[in-house]
């Protein structure tokens, strides 16, 4: 079921399995939210919608990037931990500033597949499919990094709280 929302109310959730960049009619950036058991169009760009969750959560863009550099050194399309503690994790299909850029919350990815020059089809554990215009190896390189993340990050909660 598809739900328009026309301003900035919608904040992402452990539901939220993707934040798609889409165009409305006059080819202006919007997006598309893919949740386990609903779908939204947003008139927000996905960067707006994935800046609001780091707020929302007393984050900022800026200061995930920044840890996530800390962590594990990845500086280019860095993977977020939006809220760590309920799984949260998302990574940019493209550069962040880049309109097509697509969010896809790492939790929710149950296999990449190949569309050759299509790009690339992402299934996730629900059943559900999208396709996304980037190539296999950036996909399976930012599904990599964004694990590599998650262990990392989790392994110094880990040693905090043990």
């Amino acid at each position: 079921m598809l739900k328009e929302i026309y301003h900035s109310t919608y904040e992402i959730t452990p539901q939220t399995m993707a934040v798609l960049s889409d165009r409305d009619s006059y080819g202006n950036i919007q997006s598309r939210i893919l949740e386990q058991q609903q779908e939204y169009i947003v008139r927000d760009k996905p960067l707006k919608i994935i800046d609001y969750a780091c707020k929302f959560f007393g984050k900022s863009l800026r200061g995930l990037q920044d840890g996530t550099k800390s962590v594990c050194g990845i500086t280019h399309k860095a993977p977020l931990a939006i809220e760590h503690h309920s799984g949260m994790y998302f990574f940019p299909t493209a550069s962040p500033t880049n309109p097509n850029c697509s969010w896809i919350a790492h939790s929710h990815v149950e296999q990449i597949n190949s569309l050759g020059k299509k790009g690339v089809e992402v299934v996730f554990k629900n059943g559900q499919k999208v396709e996304i215009k980037v190539s296999i190896g950036i996909m399976q390189n930012q599904v990599r990094r964004t694990a590599q993340y998650r262990y990392l990050l989790g392994s110094r909660f880990d040693k905090i709280f043990s």
